[in-house]
Parts: structure tokens; sequence; C-alpha cells
């Protein structure tokens, strides 16, 4: 599809998934936006520039100009701001970034994979289809399931984070912002044996 040689200097898309909106804030599903948000911190930058459908920000990490994207069109759909935005600057699958939640993991726990499938996640299956391709880096980010069989997984990923599991998450998210750094400078196996 896109993917040749980068144009304008930008080399990585950092894609940070979450839902829009006030009542998604400190949601399961919007790990993606709290890493954006503490990258925001972390770095001194804005994700504030609404463009490809999604609030953006340009951030250098590892001497490496990266685009990081928060898109605004709810989960289901975050594959359509990947493709706006790699399709401009001509970013190929294996420097797409993209951090996501995951219910098969414990709450806090990362998991890096250089591609594979959805396992389930609408945010990875809408990128998979985007892109054509399953074969680019993640940083999945444990939210836990629910104790209770019967619960609803749509229920349990919008829900709202404990304040005890909320410091969890904080941390967690520090380690993610480590991970991007290691897998921008070091690659997908490097940071899989670190942070795994």
């Amino acid at each position: 599809m896109f993917f040749k040689k980068s144009a304008g200097g930008i080399s990585w898309l950092l894609v940070c998934l979450g839902n829009p909106g006030k009542q998604y804030e400190n949601t399961r599903h919007n790990i993606g936006f709290l890493t954006a948000d503490a990258l925001e911190k972390r770095y001194g930058v804005k994700i504030n520039k609404l463009r490809y459908r999604a609030l953006t920000g340009e951030v250098k990490i590892g001497g490496q100009r990266v685009l990081v994207i928060k898109p605004q069109t709810y989960m289901n759909l975050s594959g359509e701001a990947v493709k706006l935005a790699g399709g401009f600057y001509k970013i190929p699958p294996d420097h797409v970034l993209v951090i996501s939640d995951d219910v098969s993991l414990p709450l806090g726990k990362l998991r890096i994979r250089a591609g594979g499938s959805a396992g389930g996640h609408n945010g990875l299956k809408n990128i998979i289809a985007h892109l054509g391709t399953d074969q680019f880096p993640r940083i999945k980010v444990g939210v836990g399931a629910p104790a209770h069989p019967d619960h609803e997984m749509v229920d349990w990923v919008i829900g709202n984070f404990t304040p005890q599991e909320r410091k969890t998450v904080d941390e967690a998210i520090e380690k993610v912002l480590d991970a991007v750094e290691c897998l921008i400078e070091k690659g997908v196996s490097e940071t899989q044996n670190r942070f795994n």
C-alpha cells in the first residue's frame, strides 16, 4: 500500500488507542490515550492537533521523529486514522507501533509483539484491515478480565479503574513509555527481552 520511504522526516507512527469523550477517560479501553497523556508530560509535548481523524503531536525518540496519534473515530474505526497518517508520511507497517489494552493479561503486565492477530481487540482488528497486514509492532497492556464470567466484556473494558488499580496502571504506563523508547532505538527483540 503506502509504504516506501518516509516523507517529511517522520519515521515512526505511535498509535495510542482509546475512545474520545469524557465518559471514557479513565476506562480500561483507554490505556493508549492514558499513555499518550503520560508521554506529553515526559517529553513536554502536546498531542492536540486534529489531523488524520486523530489528535496528533510530534516527539523525538532516540533521534527519530515520531508522530503520536490518538484516533478520534472510536475504537472500532481506529484503522482509518492509522491509514491516513501512515499513508501521508509513507510509514511502513513495521514502524507503526500500537499501544492497546489486553483483557487476557493481568492488570499492568506488558506484552510486546512484532505482529499477529487482533486477539479479539476491535481497534487492532480495524488497523489490520486498513493496513492490509498484521505485521506491525504493538505493546499490549494488561487490564485484567472480569471476575465473574457473566460480566459483559463491553461493560468491563469501558468500565473505570478503581483508585488502587489506577496506581498499578500508572506504574505500567511509565514502563510502556520505556518500552516505546527501547523499541524505537533497539528493535522489537531487545524490547521483548526486557519487558515481556
